[in-house]
């Protein structure tokens, strides 16, 4: 399996938590397909900034990928935990180990599934009311725990992206991206 990412797309879903670990992956020679849970590929965002997907997620093989990634953005994950197909992916990857990302309110995705028991993930401050006891890592900005990354919210976007990049490509390409895009 190639290193390729599908990032889960519902309208409500936080503009620069798509972008910017897209951007990232792409620059790193990563391919990344933006997948919408509609036919419909004009995905409309939050803060009324309108992104096109790449594809309908009814498309693609899911197997194909090498890691899913669950954007944040309240409404956006709310409209993608109502996705029979999306929540099926995330506990058939979560049960086999690969990798799965999740930012921002993304977890919660995770959480609802009982996917997170006896796992370490960040997330948004306040989503992560109801998890498992030690769960939630606090100060983390992005945290890492076997096949499972996680991430805070849209400030953390760019480091989220960069550690995408690093499980994938690994430490080479990761630091030669965010050289080049002045992460620090």
């Amino acid at each position: 399996m190639d290193a390729s990412v599908v990032v889960f797309l519902a309208d409500g879903c936080e503009p620069l938590e798509v972008v910017a670990p897209t951007d990232v992956l792409r620059r790193g020679g990563v391919e990344v397909v933006l997948a919408s849970i509609e036919d419909d590929l004009t995905i409309r965002a939050a803060h009324g900034v309108t992104l096109v997907a790449d594809a309908p997620l009814s498309a693609l093989d899911l197997t194909d990928f090498a890691m899913a990634v669950v954007p944040g953005g309240l409404v956006g994950v709310d409209n993608l935990g109502k996705n029979a197909r999306v929540m099926a992916e995330l506990t058939r990857r979560m049960e086999a180990a690969e990798l799965v990302a999740a930012i921002c309110a993304g977890p919660m995705l995770l959480a609802r599934a009982g996917l997170l028991n006896g796992r370490k993930a960040t997330c948004y401050p306040s989503c992560e009311e109801g998890w498992p006891a030690g769960v939630y890592q606090a100060d983390a900005a992005v945290c890492v725990d076997g096949n499972l990354i996680t991430a805070t919210g849209p400030g953390t976007a760019l480091p989220f992206g960069i550690q995408l990049l690093r499980t994938l490509a690994g430490d080479e390409a990761a630091d030669t991206v965010a050289a080049g895009m002045l992460v620090r």
